[in-house]
């Protein structure tokens, strides 16, 4: 008996499976094929030579063009770099416009200027002047005779932006145009971003000028406009280095004034 069952094949054990020890084997050497994924649509009438493609290589069709010329205006992706700054690159160029002495904030902005604070500014300054132009009339008669009526002016809001969008758009493009038809090389984006932050004092001044003393007033106000016009002077000089025109530098520091006496004289009065 021991020696019939030393006879038996193996292969008919419980417990051995030499069929799947095969298989196992013959897996192994089973090669997966590539996978070659594809996107649609697919070939379209008209449209020969393009069928489905690969992810490996997308069509021309599919790439980001950039725009050149007049049509990169239209192009909103075209101004997203003006818009691409963080707090601290904002917070250092209104700290600038406060020391005006300096003249560094075109070599700060020469890298990437930004529309940014020009947006933000002449809107604050816009809702600012509105404000508080009106308490600032409010305190003052009352300051004077309390048993006067007062109503709040809606014109304050049309006048300041008006005022303000229009000057801070119209007046670099004009110095602009101008000295570039004199010869020199600016950058209209560089002088939006230069009078847009010079804007930023008269923010700070508005919350002064609620103050109902006259002469304080005055004061107040010249201060402002002296520190914004000398910003704008000075940073204008470097972008005309070299050449006579200095009379433009003189222009724009007075037209810093007069903006600075107009919001004395029309919105706290």
């Amino acid at each position: 008996m021991e020696e019939s069952s030393k006879s038996l094949p193996t292969s008919h054990l419980l417990g051995s499976v030499p069929a799947v020890i095969s298989e196992e084997k013959n897996a192994s050497n089973y090669e997966v094929p590539e996978a070659n994924m594809q996107i649609f649509p697919p070939n379209r009438r008209g449209e020969r030579g393009r069928g489905y493609q690969t992810l490996g290589s997308p069509t021309e069709g599919f790439e980001q063009q950039p725009a050149n010329g007049w049509k990169g205006v239209f192009n909103i992706s075209s101004y997203i770099q003006y818009f691409d700054v963080d707090t601290d690159i904002v917070l250092n160029r209104l700290m600038s416009s406060f020391y005006p002495i300096g003249g560094d904030f075109s070599r700060k902005i020469d890298a990437n200027p930004d529309l940014y604070g020009l947006i933000w500014i002449s809107t604050t300054l816009v809702f600012v002047l509105a404000a508080f132009g009106n308490c600032a009339t409010y305190l003052m008669q009352k300051h004077s005779d309390s048993s006067t009526s007062w109503s709040f002016d809606v014109s304050y809001m049309n006048v300041a932006g008006g005022s303000v969008y229009g000057y801070v758009i119209v007046v670099p493009l004009a110095f602009y145009f101008l000295l570039h038809y004199l010869g020199s090389n600016p950058s209209l984006v560089r002088f939006w971003c230069l009078w847009g932050y010079s804007l930023f004092v008269f923010v700070v001044a508005s919350f002064l000028l609620l103050i109902p003393v006259e002469l304080l007033r005055w004061i107040i106000i010249i201060l402002a406009g002296s520190s914004s016009a000398c910003f704008v002077a000075l940073n204008l000089r470097s972008y005309i280095e070299g050449s006579d025109l200095s009379l433009m530098v003189v222009a724009a520091f007075f037209l810093q004034m007069a903006l600075a006496i107009f919001i004395k004289v029309w919105f706290f009065p």
